[in-house]
């Protein structure tokens, strides 16, 4: 797929519009469905190979927090043969507990993927997951950038921030 195709599909599939509270509590007249586009076979492989182009050849491990990364980890990890981790948003209260599934080591070079970024709190957050296990993430890559600060914060904390798209890619203009 071509990157004016994934930028049409994503629209045509995700882009909806009305008043929306995001969650990072700001309000916006637009939202970006990730679920609506990640639950389609051929956007997720197309950006499970736009991420799998992000992997340099220190990177042993693929990361996506719960829920919206999950998908686009996988993706990325089947496309690049990678292993990938899921990074919870919180530890349960069964089982083994953990905030880590899948095997995460001290040492892990990790290509860290998100959905949208808005402000970068959750993806900040799985960060700090992964470091306090003595692994350093490489880069935090997202789908679509929202431009709403997310840059700003992940690089600000220490981290190296591209995305594949912004809102701009998608003719989506600063709210008022």
């Amino acid at each position: 797929m071509t990157r004016e195709e994934l930028i049409k599909r994503i629209k045509e599939t995700a882009y909806l519009e009305g008043d929306f509270t995001l969650r990072s509590g700001k309000k916006s007249k637009y939202y970006l469905d990730k679920y609506l586009f990640e639950t389609c076979p051929d956007i997720l492989k197309a950006l499970g190979e736009e991420f799998a182009k992000y992997i340099t050849d220190d990177v042993s491990l693929i990361a996506g927090a719960e829920l919206g990364g999950v998908a686009l980890a996988a993706a990325t990890a089947m496309q690049a043969d990678t292993n990938w981790i899921i990074i919870r948003n919180s530890k349960k209260g069964y089982g083994t507990g953990k905030l880590v599934e899948g095997v995460l080591k001290s040492g892990d070079v990790v290509l860290l993927v998100e959905d949208i970024a808005t402000t970068g709190g959750q993806v900040l957050e799985a960060a700090k997951v992964i470091t306090e296990a003595g692994a350093a993430v490489k880069k935090i890559v997202c789908v679509i950038d929202r431009k709403q600060g997310a840059e700003e914060s992940i690089t600000q904390a220490g981290y190296n921030f591209e995305s594949i798209l912004t809102k701009y890619d998608l003719g989506i203009r600063d709210e008022d």
